[in-house]
């Protein structure tokens, strides 16, 4: 196969008319031949961090629509699948990737569950992680959440740390806010990434201190604006991510669309390229080629370098997606899951109080972190109760896996003024998580997820939404355009509720993850990422 257009040299700088001719997968030959072609041929996009399970599609299926965008690797953590099935998720996820051209390079999740202030469906140890990191088919130690562990020197953490280091594949890292002398150890065990920087101040100090940060875009973290300045001087150890995106967002768009708003800044594009295509692959070893003779014939053509709208992707030489078709066949999958609770009663929801004060968790728009902040608690016949008008909504936490009773809390931003949200993605330990105006609501919303065995919805009395996850509870048994358009009615009902954040259920489903400061809420209780323990509901 012979290929022509204008080809991008990211290594030497250089745009020139050219020819590309590949056999056998591989590209044997790429010369300078005038022609007419306008197109640019390049590199395929790589996204260096993200849970394929968040865009709740099987990896086959995420693939069908990555492709469109340039996509032909990712830098994948199964740490959500792996929190509800262990290792056994693990294995789900690659073999289900190996069906498709796209070539998923998954890493061993460090920290199942995150924390022992909640409750998973499994746990990895020290010998679960020697297993994975021991397959070619796992590329790195994936993000080590529990920084306390590492700066605390906890045994268990480093561990796992050094089976990385004895199979030399890297670490990643997951350490927002962290600063001074405690990041400087926490890079010093090993700790190579970051995709968890906020501001512009802390992406610099951990570059200078020698870690490569992800500048993120998902559907509810989003610090490009304040990170992706830093690229024109440290363009060699940047990369893009996503993290975490929903179906409907996927349909839209992918890492192409980072390009695009960083050459729209005036960044070079050489180097936007640099960190959207190169950088993945030298720093994780990926199995994927960057425009090279000898190399893997895994390229984009794209119309121009301004929208980077994708022509063609190929990958292995397998023309795998062209002006919008997706070339990626369906093939069948499993659905394993792990839900073993009865339904709720509404008393299950009700909690007493007294005191005229209770902490609130507060959500941020485009952000995982929280603030703790305290506010008057509505009190109605002893019990405190969601107060409307204040925007203080009732949420709760229910355990999937035994029988518990619900944990409780409070929470700002969510803006419904009736009925109520549910989901059973909920990170990492993937229980069911609730806002809702009513306990009545509530116990309705959490009832419809348990009969589904997992899924997101929205209810306000008779009429409510419902995107089953069948797969492990987080994904779905259908392709990425019905769950894109089933997600966005559910989505649509939730803000016709009340809901003006952008993406309220990735917000939701960051409100239960414990190591990511500061006031969340798992099935456990009320906890405080900065205090790293549990705090009570009422402030007396």
């Amino acid at each position: 196969m012979q290929i022509q257009g204008q080809i991008i040299d990211i290594r030497n700088r250089r745009i020139y008319a050219g020819e590309i001719t590949v056999e056998n997968k591989k590209i044997t030959s790429i010369i300078e031949k005038k022609h007419n072609v306008k197109n640019y041929i390049l590199p395929g996009f790589i996204d260096a961090h993200i849970h394929i399970e968040s865009s709740m599609l099987v990896p086959s299926e995420f693939a069908k629509i990555a492709v469109l965008h340039g996509t032909v690797a990712t830098i994948s953590d199964p740490h959500e699948i792996a929190n509800v099935l262990g290792t056994a998720g693990v294995y789900y996820m690659i073999e289900n990737g190996k069906k498709v051209p796209l070539k998923f390079h998954f890493g061993a999740p460090s920290c199942v569950p995150a924390t022992s202030f909640e409750s998973a469906g499994a746990i990895i140890d020290s010998d679960g992680i020697k297993e994975l990191l021991a397959s070619p088919d796992i590329y790195y130690l994936a993000e080590m959440m529990n920084y306390p562990g590492v700066l605390l020197n906890d045994e268990e953490v480093l561990k796992k740390i050094q089976w990385a280091k004895h199979f030399n594949k890297p670490v990643d890292g997951h350490a927002p806010g962290l600063r001074g002398e405690a990041v400087k150890k926490y890079i010093s065990a090993g700790i190579s990434t970051d995709h968890e920087c906020f501001t512009f101040e802390e992406a610099e100090e951990k570059l200078s201190l020698g870690m490569k940060v992800i500048i993120r875009e998902g559907s509810a973290a989003k610090n490009f604006e304040a990170l992706i300045d830093l690229l024109p001087e440290h363009f060699e150890n940047m990369m893009f991510c996503s993290d975490d995106k929903h179906p409907d967002d996927l349909i839209i768009s992918h890492i192409n669309s980072l390009c695009a708003r960083a050459v729209a800044k005036g960044i070079d594009l050489f180097k936007v390229l640099q960190a959207a295509c190169v950088n993945p692959v030298n720093h994780y070893k990926m199995d994927v080629g960057l425009l090279k003779v000898n190399d893997a014939a895994d390229f984009i053509v794209v119309e121009d370098l301004v929208d980077f709208k994708v022509k063609q992707t190929y990958i292995n030489g397998e023309l795998v997606a062209e002006d919008g078709e997706s070339f990626i066949k369906h093939t069948p999958f499993e659905t394993p899951n792990n839900f073993n609770i009865t339904s709720k009663e509404i008393s299950d929801f009700k909690v007493s109080g007294s005191g005229s004060k209770i902490r609130v968790i507060e959500a941020l728009e485009g952000q995982l972190i929280t603030n703790e902040i305290h506010h008057q608690s509505l009190i109605v016949d002893g019990k405190i109760v969601s107060d409307t008008q204040n925007d203080i909504l009732k949420m709760a936490v229910v355990n999937r896996y035994q029988d518990t009773k619900p944990a409780i809390a409070f929470i700002k931003n969510f803006g419904l003024k009736k009925g109520a949200i549910a989901s059973s993605v909920a990170h990492d330990c993937h229980n069911i998580v609730v806002v809702g105006a009513s306990d009545e609501e509530i116990c309705n919303a959490v009832n419809m997820i348990i009969k589904n065995t997992g899924g997101v919805c929205a209810v306000n009395g008779s009429e409510s939404k419902m995107l089953p996850l069948p797969v492990a509870g987080i994904m779905s048994d259908k392709n990425g355009w019905e769950t894109g358009k089933l997600y966005q009615e559910v989505d649509a009902m939730a803000k016709e509720l009340g809901s003006n954040l952008k993406a309220p259920f990735m917000t939701l489903s960051f409100m239960a993850l414990l190591v990511i400061p500061d006031l969340k809420l798992s099935d456990k209780g009320l906890f405080s990422g900065n205090s790293f323990s549990f705090v009570d509901l009422e402030i007396i």
